[in-house]
């Protein structure tokens, strides 16, 4: 190889090394903008819904349907999940509290956490998997089977009409799991301790009642209700905003799961913070 055909392999290298290098920013700053603008989109969406609480009453029939769906639907799901997380928490933390002679106390314990941050956070992640996919799945098929379009050459606003019900019943749902949540995962705590830690199930509701704190329970509350609202706007925004057809579909609905996840948990630490700094 002479001197002029090595020049010649180094500039096509350096090329394919800044080409790739392009394109690979590009897909970033594409991917950046992409999400800033699903974020504008939700926001705007989020207040349009608010405008149109005003059709709540006119609207109740549907609004019951969807908390139907998003709470009586999900109660199974919910119960199993809260009395096997009570029982992990109550086993994990007794196993500790045993070595320094405290396992009596493991109910103030359990309740302390559950109404702080696991029965918010948890009950969350189950109706993000249950009903916040059903949601994104069914707006996005509306959306390719271009009914939506439809409703629009009707004059129908698809967020009275398809965000406001399902906003409304997810703010009411969300709280109400979460307190369901926390009955049956003292539950699961209690069954455990009695059976392997041997706290009485009469003391482990006793110390339960004490860890009890009002302001435990309103910072848990306020998280399930932040929550059932950024959730369904997500959803509901990736809904909207897909394409591909039922390729789309699948994307829409993954996506707004990840999303969903991930809002979840910076808003869950944030308000934290801001209650507890």
């Amino acid at each position: 190889m002479n001197g002029s055909q090595f020049f010649t392999v180094m500039n096509s290298e350096k090329n394919t090394l800044v080409n790739n290098l392009y394109d690979f920013l590009h897909d970033i700053g594409t991917e950046v903008l992409f999400q800033f603008k699903e974020l504008g989109y939700g926001t705007i969406m989020f207040f349009k819904t608010v405008y149109y609480f005003k059709n709540i009453p006119h609207k109740r029939h549907e609004i019951v349907k969807q908390m139907y769906n998003a709470g009586v639907k999900s109660f199974l799901v919910a119960t199993v999940v809260a009395v096997f997380t009570g029982m992990i928490l109550g086993f994990q933390f007794g196993l500790e509290m045993k070595e320094f002679g405290m396992e009596n106390r493991i109910g103030q314990l359990i309740m302390s956490v559950l109404t702080r941050e696991m029965s918010p956070f948890v009950s969350a992640i189950v109706l993000i998997s249950s009903v916040g996919s059903a949601i994104a799945a069914e707006i996005a098929t509306m959306h390719e089977s271009e009914e939506i379009d439809a409703l629009v050459m009707m004059s129908i606003s698809p967020v009275k009409f398809l965000v406001m019900p399902r906003l409304v019943a997810m703010m009411i749902v969300f709280p109400l799991i979460c307190v369901y949540f926390t009955f049956f995962g003292l539950i699961g705590a209690a069954v455990i301790s009695q059976t392997k830690l041997g706290v009485s199930y009469n003391l482990f509701y006793k110390y339960a009642v004490e860890g009890l704190h009002f302001k435990a329970t309103y910072v848990g509350l306020i998280k399930s209700f932040t929550f059932g609202v950024v959730v369904t706007i997500a959803c509901c925004t990736k809904g909207l905003n897909s394409e591909g057809g039922a390729l789309g579909v699948g994307r829409a609905t993954r996506s707004s799961v990840i999303v969903s996840f991930l809002l979840i948990l910076i808003l869950g630490f944030y308000i934290t913070s801001m209650f507890y700094s």
